[in-house]
């Protein structure tokens, strides 16, 4: 198929030459496209522009069909639908003819995309990903893009909640050192309450809280790429690098500060190295913007955090709708926001630290008089049972008693249990074996007479004696007696007894 300009050109050439070989070399086809362009001229006949084709008669049934699945029809399934019309041509002839219809269909309906150039200081863009899961729960990622800089922020949340978000963002902007004057994010709820002609009706909330920090909230157009795809990809960037996958191969984590810490140190490394945009790197272009941003207020903004408690000084617990929830015992004397999470029936209690407000505590909703406590928030408490006495030495006879060792303990609680009498005295006789003897053999016997209920005057010194181990008695041995022994009772009926005798005879007489 050639055009009216390339057939005035062949027909030029032949003129000049003469010749339709010479011709068909000059205007780079075939000869016999020459000759037939000659013909056609000598019979009178208008030039031949476009070649008849066998698909001609179906294009309108291809445009249709390209039209209506916006170009993603297939070239096999446009031939059989042509078949089943009646069409005779070939699978390769109804490829092509689909192939330049999808191309022109292309051409009219692709948007076209300018850079986005943003200014230091005015955009600050936010969007959300599925983070790992604690404890059975899907951590939710906010994730904050710098748009001038390129500065990346991951703050982990435990619910995409207005007030976790917006409590989220204060931590944001505490971050990096400031706030912009516009924020960017989707069409959610928390932001747009609705449409009306396309407007986005904005969050009363939503306006409250960009009014406090001094910022304009905005909405991105949908399919915008251009204005929101940074925050996007920071997103997938996050996700690939703290999510824990079969393909990163990183383990569980085990509470909701292992996922901040992993969040840090993504930021930490993603803002250090070279973004390949800009050619430098994140950290040193946000001490160039930093001061483009506004300051904000050193009071977070609380209005959304819930209805405002104060802990007590020695007991870490507050009270919401005529219920008590336990705090941890850190927050004693502060002040905590206290809320009943939308949609769920679980109460979250805020707090403020030097990054903004954070979530320390959730509960399930109790009832009056069935306070909600967490163990977690009691560190080093031991229930005290009725009747479980810790035993603590108040006086020095009660000091060395309680030195002897655990069985004296034991005994003490045992015999006191029992109303024992003049239990002082038993005491103090426990104290003077202990003195004459070995410590642990007292000791052992004090647990012995707990056990058993043996705590009359003498019980004491009969087990100890039982076993062998009566320190109250001493006895001779057989080498310092002065007693006279049985041994010369073996030298009776020998000799030695009648020299003996002998000798005492002659020792008289004299």
């Amino acid at each position: 198929m050639k055009s009216d300009g390339e057939l005035m050109d062949i027909l030029n050439a032949y003129d000049l030459t003469g010749s339709l070989r010479a011709a068909a070399d000059l205007c780079g086809c075939s000869h016999n496209t020459v000759k037939k362009a000659v013909e056609d001229r000598d019979a009178g006949l208008p030039p031949a522009t476009h070649r008849t084709k066998i698909t001609d008669d179906w294009l309108e049934y291809l445009e249709e069909w390209v039209s209506k699945s916006k170009g993603k029809i297939r070239g096999d399934k446009a031939h059989e639908k042509l078949l089943a019309l009646g069409y005779t041509g070939a699978d390769r002839t109804t490829r092509r003819a689909l192939a330049e219809i999808k191309t022109q269909w292309r051409l009219g309906n692709t948007r076209v995309h300018r850079p986005w150039i943003t200014e230091p200081g005015l955009w600050l863009q936010y969007d959300f990903g599925d983070g790992p899961v604690v404890d059975g729960r899907k951590i939710v990622l906010l994730v904050a893009w710098l748009a001038w800089c390129r500065y990346r922020i991951v703050v982990p949340l435990r619910d995409r909640t207005a007030a976790s978000v917006f409590a989220g963002l204060d931590r944001v902007f505490r971050i990096i050192g400031g706030a912009p004057t516009y924020l960017l994010t989707d069409n959610e709820k928390t932001v747009t309450a609705g449409h009306v002609a396309g407007v986005p009706i904005r969050n009363r909330t939503a306006v409250t809280f960009g009014r406090y920090y001094g910022i304009t909230v905005l909405t991105c157009q949908p399919a915008d790429p251009a204005s929101k795809g940074g925050v996007e990809n920071a997103v997938k960037l996050a996700k690939a690098d703290i999510v824990p996958t079969e393909t990163n191969l990183l383990e569980q984590y085990a509470t909701f500060a292992d996922v901040e810490i992993a969040c840090t140190a993504f930021m930490t490394e993603i803002n250090a190295r070279v973004h390949r945009a800009t050619r430098r790197v994140p950290n040193e272009m946000l001490a160039e913007e930093r001061p483009e941003l506004h300051g904000i207020p050193d009071m977070p903004h609380t209005a959304v955090l819930g209805v405002a408690r104060r802990v007590p000084d020695n007991t870490p617990m507050v009270t919401f709708d005529h219920c008590q929830y336990s705090t941890p015992a850190t927050l004693l004397g502060q002040s905590v926001w206290v809320r009943l999470h939308d949609g769920t029936d679980e109460v979250v209690i805020c707090a403020l630290d030097d990054g903004g407000p954070i979530e320390v505590a959730r509960h399930a909703r109790t009832t009056p008089g069935s306070p909600a406590i967490d163990d977690a928030h009691f560190p080093g408490h031991h229930p005290r049972i009725p009747g479980d006495y810790s035993v603590r030495a108040r006086t020095v006879s009660e000091q060395q008693f309680l030195a002897i060792g655990e069985g004296a303990a034991t005994w003490l609680k045992e015999a006191a249990a029992v109303g024992t009498e003049r239990i002082y005295l038993k005491m103090s006789h426990a104290v003077d074996l202990a003195r004459l003897g070995v410590r642990g053999d007292v000791d052992w016997a004090l647990g012995h007479a707990a056990v058993h209920g043996r705590f009359a005057t003498g019980d004491l010194d009969s087990i100890l004696a039982s076993k062998g181990m009566d320190l109250t008695r001493r006895g001779a041995s057989e080498s310092t007696s002065l007693t006279q022994g049985t041994s010369g009772w073996n030298l009776l009926g020998s000799n030695a007894i009648e020299h003996k005798t002998a000798d005492e005879t002659n020792e008289g007489q004299r």
